[in-house]
C-alpha cells in the first residue's frame, strides 16, 4: 500500500499564496498518476484540483487554471501544489492521492480513479 502525507496548509487572506507538499512512499510501478483533491465545507463533494502522471502530463480543474501549479520531484516521491491568488472558494481540506497503472490520469476521472490517499491538510482563505 502506498502511504501519502500532506503538509503546508494554513490560513491566508484572499490573494495570498500557499505551497502544499505530499510525501509519497515508494510507488509499486513506474507508471502512475498523482493528484490533488479538495473537500469543501460540508455539503459539497470532494473535487479533483490537479493531476500529474509519470510522463509529466498535467490537468487542472477550470477554477484553478492559471493560479495553481502542480509538480513532482524525485520520480513522484514528492508532490507539490503551488497555490497563488487564493480565493475564499479555495477553502477546504486538500488531499493528495496516488494510483499505479492508472486507466486515466486527469481531473475528470474523479476520486474513483485513485486508490491511495493521504489524511489531508486544511487550507482556509479569508476575504
Amino acid at each position: 500500500q502506498v502511504h501519502l502525507a500532506e503538509s503546508g496548509g494554513g490560513s491566508v487572506q484572499a490573494g495570498g499564496s500557499l505551497k502544499l507538499s505530499c510525501v509519497v512512499s515508494e510507488l509499486p510501478h513506474s507508471t502512475y498518476c498523482l493528484g490533488w483533491f479538495r473537500q469543501p465545507p460540508p455539503g459539497k463533494d470532494r473535487e479533483a484540483v490537479a493531476t500529474i502522471d509519470s510522463d509529466g502530463y498535467i490537468t487542472y480543474v477550470d477554477s484553478v487554471q492559471g493560479r495553481f501549479a502542480v509538480s513532482q520531484d524525485n520520480g513522484g516521491r514528492i508532490l507539490y501544489l503551488q497555490m497563488n491568488d487564493l480565493k475564499p472558494e479555495d477553502t477546504g481540506r486538500y488531499y493528495c492521492a496516488a494510483e499505479s497503472l492508472p486507466h486515466s490520469c486527469r481531473v475528470s476521472a474523479g476520486t474513483a480513479a485513485f486508490g491511495d490517499w493521504g489524511q489531508g491538510t486544511q487550507v482556509t482563505v479569508s476575504s
